[in-house]
């Protein structure tokens, strides 16, 4: 493969992995704080707090949408391998990489969804539909950032089952 296919890959990759370690510990150190903090607020102090479980609910979309790389890249997702697993490594190979292309068409048409949703988020404050009413542009703008990762580590899966479809494996 290409140089620049292969700093592509391990860019990506690097980034993936970074960002969904970082991710993993901070949203649960987060969301332990934030629910601690709530359920001291209601039984100690006798005053519940109505963000709370939304806080942790827009924190929990953040968890998965910016996770979506890093479980692509480390193959942490659900497959069906009732004919898959009996092939070889080569084969499996070739066949993700056709399967690829469904999965970069879909990124890519939700990327552009979440951009016009974000873009509308921005233009009009548009806010959730609750009590506490909080703004929906930064989890949009988290969602599209999440999509786009997932789009660039699929793209990079891509260019990885390729090389190793045809003999030359990324590294």
């Amino acid at each position: 493969m290409p140089r620049i296919v292969q700093a592509y890959v391990r860019g990506v990759d690097a980034v993936n992995r970074t960002l969904g370690r970082v991710v993993m510990y901070a949203v649960f150190f987060f969301m332990l704080g934030l629910l601690l903090y709530a359920s001291i607020s209601r039984t100690l102090l006798g005053a519940p707090i109505n963000w709370a479980v939304e806080m942790a609910q827009f924190s929990l979309a953040a968890y998965y949408l910016l996770g979506g790389g890093y479980s692509l890249q480390q193959d942490a997702h659900v497959r069906m391998d009732l004919i898959y697993a009996r092939w070889r490594p080569r084969k499996q190979a070739f066949v993700d990489s056709l399967t690829a292309f469904f999965i970069v068409f879909y990124l890519g048409v939700l990327l552009l969804g979440g951009l016009s949703s974000t873009q509308y988020a921005l233009e009009f404050g548009q806010k959730n539909y609750s009590s506490w009413g909080p703004p929906l542009a930064p989890i949009k703008i988290i969602m599209c950032i999440g999509v786009l990762l997932m789009l660039l580590q699929a793209i990079a899966i891509f260019f990885r089952d390729l090389g190793k479809a045809i003999g030359r494996p990324i590294a």
